[in-house]
């Protein structure tokens, strides 16, 4: 008889970086300094089927920008944290003030800066696009690139984790 095989345990809050996740990296600035990004509105939607399932959703950005925190807002994302040097560090003070376990935490996540948070969470990804660095910490090398696709697939790949507990 074999071993009961054993279900993963059900993630319970997603952690995003920004630039080169929600968007694709590029940043656009102007003659007097306004900032631009591009957010890809399927990535938006993948946001919100998160949000709707249940999940708390997180961004976690290196950067401050007006952007992002607009982007969040329009989206329900209610943490939103920028000007972040050390992201593992506040991913693990959110997972303590939330009860959670790393294994009920996924995160996706494109750089460097990023290889800590990636490899404390239960389940992680990388968009296509990725550093390399990020390609061998992340669980999971996604199909789509960064601020095309990735954000949507990583919130798909995790809702159809958790319903396979079921």
């Amino acid at each position: 008889m074999k071993p009961a095989r054993r279900s993963p345990t059900p993630i319970r809050a997603l952690f995003f970086d920004v630039d080169g996740v929600l968007t694709d990296g590029r940043l656009f600035i102007d003659d007097r300094g306004r900032e631009m990004k591009v957010f890809d509105t399927k990535d938006g939607h993948g946001i919100k089927m998160a949000i709707a399932a249940g999940l708390t959703v997180v961004w976690i950005s290196g950067r401050e920008s007006l952007a992002t925190s607009r982007r969040a807002r329009d989206l329900g994302v209610e943490h939103c944290h920028q000007r972040i040097a050390d992201k593992e560090k506040l991913y693990r003070q959110l997972c303590r003030r939330w009860s959670l376990d790393p294994s009920e935490t996924a995160a996706i996540g494109d750089d460097e800066p990023d290889v800590p948070l990636l490899e404390a969470a239960g389940f992680s990804a990388c968009p296509a696009d990725a550093a390399p660095p990020a390609r061998a910490a992340a669980k999971v090398v996604l199909e789509h690139p960064g601020g095309r696709g990735a954000v949507r697939e990583f919130v798909e790949t995790v809702l159809a984790r958790n319903q396979r507990r079921t």
